[in-house]
């Protein structure tokens, strides 16, 4: 598909500085762009590359200045993001799958399948599970007993969607996401060994949800573990038995959040957060990556960092302080001689 920057322009409600007749075909990198391709410059850090860069068409923001002559076509916009994500999903993110059942795909005879789905090679659907109008479920998924899969979600390949869990309309679930495992419940006995406690709650994840390869959501062992509608979680994320994930809330790769803990709205959690368990954290909080957060924090919007963390500014001056400590050593020991040789 090829494009002009004035059709572009059009599209995404901007104003052109260059050539409105270039064509582009596709997307590519800043630093690597080539000629056809349409790039973006939101980050100032990449600024030098724009003067350099083999791109026909570059999205900058409306208030953009060049410092240097830019021969690429520039398109001012409002919302640099907000403008790329439109027009990735226009030149076609993400594979596509056929629609149809494949004849290797098994399903019992008394799951509900909807309307213009499409179900892969291998897939398993179990006894009384839901499936809902244009779903896309790839090969290799396997959704269980009463399990209940909403409108145009999109399970790739390797998903598990264990007895009855629920998810949502318009989801997206990732390569090997697993829904439903059981919760880390053990009692300790008198011999030292620990005994398994049944996990028999399920998990809730509400429309709009999108989640990363890879993550797990465990079973709630009473109850529900419930992502809120709205939430996107990355890679590699632990949720644990019966925590609860706010609305539009946003965890990075690698965090963990421990069982019955409870995140608000709109937060933002960095990579490799951790959360203990049996906690509250208000709406809009954000998580500095690598943070540990071991209680409650009542007052929304807050910024925290640092393990265990502390409010943002906080650990700031704190982090100055210590770096110093070194240099604050040798100091003392210096007054400590000269105090000793009087």
């Amino acid at each position: 598909m090829q494009i002009t920057a004035a059709q572009l322009c059009q599209l995404l409600n901007g104003k052109i500085v260059g050539n409105p007749e270039i064509k582009v075909s596709g997307p590519g990198k800043i630093e690597d762009a080539k000629q056809g391709e349409i790039t973006f410059l939101a980050n100032p850090k990449y600024e030098a590359f724009a003067y350099t860069t083999n791109a026909s068409v570059i999205l900058v923001k409306r208030d953009f200045e060049p410092k240097q002559p830019i021969k690429a076509t520039l398109i001012q916009v409002d919302d640099v993001y907000a403008s790329i994500a439109l027009l990735l999903e226009k030149f076609g993110g993400g594979i596509k799958s056929q629609q149809g059942i494949s004849s290797q795909a098994i399903v019992d005879q008394t799951a509900s399948l909807g309307k213009e789905i499409s179900l892969g090679h291998f897939v398993v659907i179990e006894e009384n599970a839901e499936i809902g109008d244009n779903a896309i479920i790839f090969p290799q998924v396997f959704v269980g007993k009463n399990a209940k899969i909403g409108k145009n979600t999109i399970l790739y390949p390797g998903v598990k969607i264990q007895h009855n869990c629920i998810v949502g309309d318009n989801c997206i679930l990732h390569s090997n996401v697993v829904v439903g495992s059981d919760g880390f419940g053990f009692v300790p006995q008198e011999d030292n060994s620990y005994k398994k406690i049944a996990q028999t709650g399920n998990v809730v994840i509400e429309d709009n949800v999108e989640i990363g390869a890879n993550s797990s959501i465990d079973r709630a062992t009473m109850g529900s573990t419930i992502i809120r509608k709205g939430a996107k979680l990355d890679n590699l994320i632990m949720i644990a038995h019966n925590v609860e994930i706010g609305e539009n809330t946003v965890v990075a790769a690698q965090a963990g959040i421990a069982g019955s803990s409870k995140i608000g709205k709109q937060c933002m959690i960095g990579g490799q957060a951790g959360f203990v368990g049996h906690i509250k954290i208000a709406d809009g909080t954000k998580v500095q990556a690598q943070s540990g957060i071991n209680k409650t924090i009542n007052e929304e919007n807050t910024a925290w960092y640092g393990s265990p963390a502390l409010p943002y500014n906080d650990y700031l001056r704190s982090y100055a302080a210590f770096r110093k400590l070194p240099e604050l050593m040798k100091k003392m020991r210096e007054l400590e001689k000269r105090l000793n040789d009087q």
